[in-house]
């Protein structure tokens, strides 16, 4: 199989498609004015051609902040696309659409894999759509977009989540999580005064969310927000543990960017050596797949925050780009399989 990747960073999608042939599975990643028109175009220009969108960022050797990008698969591929609707209320009412999908391009987790781009509600959304994929082994890769809608097959959709089935016809597959943070000290924390809908968390040990965070880091206010990216919260899943960005303070609480529910357990963490972690990614996947077709991958806006602020995205896309035809896009939150989480990587390689 081959992946093509295309940008315009004026935003004409002429200009990002102009080397596609014959696409088997198309993804576009807009910008905010643009994206209807976009949805449209592409729809026109490859009728037929399974395709998913979203509002976000796009990369290959750089990043694309205000334009339009396309990652396209071909040459080995069998893929389809859809929508669940309503993914603020009941995406399960769709997970027909999915299951069919799945049947129809046959496959199994060692050489399919199921890419998402979400409108919000994430981990219910994720939740659901595992209930399906689990049955086969299939994992999933995918994000959160902007302004509260994607695409599927030419048309748009608000509150929904856009996916796309894809079958590698000439190898394997895997998707990998990179998470560049670790506990900090012993901290351990029952959260309460939760308000699920929006986020927000209100107590920790039953003392003020907020207090709890500075007085532990001895930070501000107005430092709070920047010192998520060093100090997020995790939020402990198992063996595994998902990070938890601090998107705002509100009174004497903490709103986050995925969900935190009453008695959740969380602890805190701190940014570990994220230049040798990504090193350690790079080499397990040349171990994992000595020859690669493809990597697509999602990465959290305030990685790239973080690895602009220190001058390394430019170092970290090129050396993703030694392991061979690297692109993806900055997500608002990232997918793996069933598991929503802030401030990480997650991509998946074709053989």
């Amino acid at each position: 199989m081959k992946q093509y990747y295309g940008m315009s960073r004026s935003g004409n999608l002429a200009e990002a498609i102009q080397g596609l042939r014959n696409p088997q599975f198309i993804m576009l990643l807009s910008n905010d004015t643009q994206f209807e028109e976009h949805v449209a175009a592409l729809e026109k220009a490859f009728p037929g051609v399974p395709s998913i969108g979203c509002i976000g960022m796009c990369y290959l050797t750089d990043v694309v902040e205000h334009g339009v990008g396309v990652i396209a698969y071909s040459d080995g591929v069998t893929a389809a696309a859809n929508v669940l609707e309503n993914v603020s209320t009941m995406p399960v009412k769709y997970i027909k659409r999915l299951e069919q999908d799945i049947q129809t391009v046959g496959g199994s987790g060692r050489d399919t894999v199921c890419i998402d781009f979400c409108a919000g509600n994430d981990a219910c959304v994720l939740t659901t759509i595992h209930t399906v994929l689990q049955r086969r082994g299939i994992s999933l890769v995918g994000g959160t977009g902007d302004q509260g809608k994607v695409s599927a097959n030419g048309r748009v959709y608000p509150d929904a989540v856009a996916y796309g089935v894809v079958r590698n016809q000439t190898g394997r597959v895997k998707t990998y999580k990179e998470n560049i943070y670790h506990q900090l000290g012993n901290y351990r924390f029952i959260a309460s005064d939760t308000d699920r809908a929006n986020y927000i968390l209100g107590a920790l040990n039953g003392k003020s969310a907020k207090q709890v965070y500075k007085d532990i880091l001895h930070v501000t206010d107005e430092e709070i927000l920047t010192r998520t990216f060093q100090n997020p919260f995790g939020k402990i899943n198992g063996d595994d543990t998902c990070i938890i960005s601090i998107k705002e303070v509100q009174g004497n609480a903490l709103a986050c960017f995925r969900q935190v529910n009453d008695s959740d357990v969380l602890i805190l963490l701190e940014l570990g050596d994220y230049q040798a972690i990504t090193r350690n990614t790079i080499q397990q996947i040349c171990q994992d797949f000595p020859r690669r077709s493809a990597i697509f991958s999602v990465n959290c806006l305030f990685r790239y925050k973080l690895f602009s602020e220190h001058n390394y995205m430019q170092t970290y896309l090129r050396d993703m780009a030694a392991l061979g035809c690297h692109a993806g896009f900055v997500g608002y939150g990232e997918h793996y399989n069933n598991r929503f989480v802030n401030q990480s990587m997650t991509c998946v390689v074709f053989e």
